[in-house]
């Protein structure tokens, strides 16, 4: 149970998702359930019906980052997380297409059309979306659910299967979401799409792959209606060394939190930006594009949605990168959904999902002029 409190700072919405004092969060039950599998200072943050999830199955689960990476994809049916679901055939205005990335490279893109019942017969504005998991992990049926519902604002949802680590070195997934923006507004009469009312967003590493894009299409002189980043990475959290590196505290309070611990960050890290590889990553790519935090220009960026959980690590990390857009004088809004985690935005039963899924039909309508 949670209010939306805003702040208008010179001019840039600043919006957060706070506990109304009167009602507070669902006080757990007597019995503390989940006290001996999570620590007590992250234990009374949690939204309940988190933890009930969290003990009844996550725990009973083996540790995600004790799993290999090659017994993930001999077996990634088994290791896709509950809220997949394949899209590719039986739903309506649903299509894959073939993207050449900028080494020739093919990805793979999922288009959802709205219903023109509903929205009309276009051209359609168009978002595109980029998944989370760590640079590692994910497909087209990660985030299918969620394509489905964004799609009910009255936008083609592009998906975008960018390359993983460690088959494909960290930064072509950069390329490949930059040839997937540029294709679908090379492609507009194919797409009926309208090529300039276009935005971008993701969770997670998805989130980090579209603010470098923000500012990419910034610099290309492309214009963008809305950069739609949760949960992002904006920071060189992947290639840290010890937890204690990051300068934000949420990232040392939850770092043995329930979702994303520090031992699922370097997981992560260890496949896309291992130690021995980081040289070589920073002679290839711009140095703020593995920390969009150090972006050299923040000026005359799209307006952009930030949104992150409260019991996340990189929580604050995403909160400092929207206050450097507010600093560079770019409308922001920054919402915090409480008792949430990383990964909140998968899970069905949680009511702030619910909230998401609305908060972002409603932010694409305001931004494509559809309200």
């Amino acid at each position: 149970m949670a209010s939306l409190e805003s702040t208008v700072l010179a001019g840039h919405t600043i919006s957060r998702s706070l506990s109304n004092p009167k009602i507070s969060k669902p006080v757990l039950p007597p019995s503390h359930v989940g006290k001996d599998l999570i620590e007590d200072h992250i234990l009374p943050q949690l939204d309940p019906e988190f933890v009930k999830y969290f003990v009844d199955v996550v725990s009973k689960a083996p540790a995600s980052h004790e799993i290999p990476i090659e017994e993930v994809r001999a077996n990634w049916e088994q290791h896709r997380p509950p809220c997949a679901l394949d899209t590719s055939s039986g739903f309506e205005r649903v299509a894959d297409y073939v993207v050449s990335s900028q080494d020739g490279a093919e990805i793979l893109v999922r288009v959802y059309h709205p219903d023109p019942m509903e929205h009309g017969r276009g051209p359609y504005p168009v978002h595109l979306n980029f998944h989370g998991g760590g640079f590692v992990l994910g497909d087209l049926t990660v985030e299918a659910s969620l394509c489905l519902s964004m799609r009910e604002a009255g936008v083609v949802v592009i998906d975008v299967n960018y390359r993983h680590c460690p088959e494909t070195i960290w930064g072509k997934c950069i390329q490949d979401a930059w040839a997937a923006l540029n294709w679908a507004r090379d492609s507009s009469s194919i797409l009926n799409i309208n090529p300039t009312s276009v935005s971008v967003g993701g969770i997670s590493a998805g989130g980090q792959i579209s603010i470098i894009l923000q500012h990419m299409a910034r610099d290309a002189g492309i214009p963008l209606k809305l950069c739609m980043a949760s949960v992002p990475c904006t920071t060189e959290g992947l290639s840290y060394r010890y937890y204690t590196q990051s300068p934000y505290p949420s990232f040392h309070e939850f770092h043995r939190g329930p979702v994303l611990p520090w031992k699922r960050i370097n997981y992560f890290g260890s496949y896309a930006m291992p130690p021995e590889k980081l040289p070589e990553l920073r002679a290839l790519w711009p140095a703020w594009w593995l920390a969009p935090l150090t972006a050299p220009n923040f000026r005359g960026l799209c307006d952009t949605f930030i949104r992150t959980a409260e019991c996340d690590p990189l929580r604050d990390e995403g909160e400092a990168y929207g206050m450097k857009l507010v600093a560079g004088g770019n409308k922001v809004t920054i919402k915090r959904y409480l008792g949430s985690v990383h990964t909140f935005m998968y899970l069905g039963f949680m009511k702030q999902k619910q909230e998401y899924d609305r908060d972002a039909v409603e932010a694409l309508r305001v931004a494509h002029g559809l309200s």
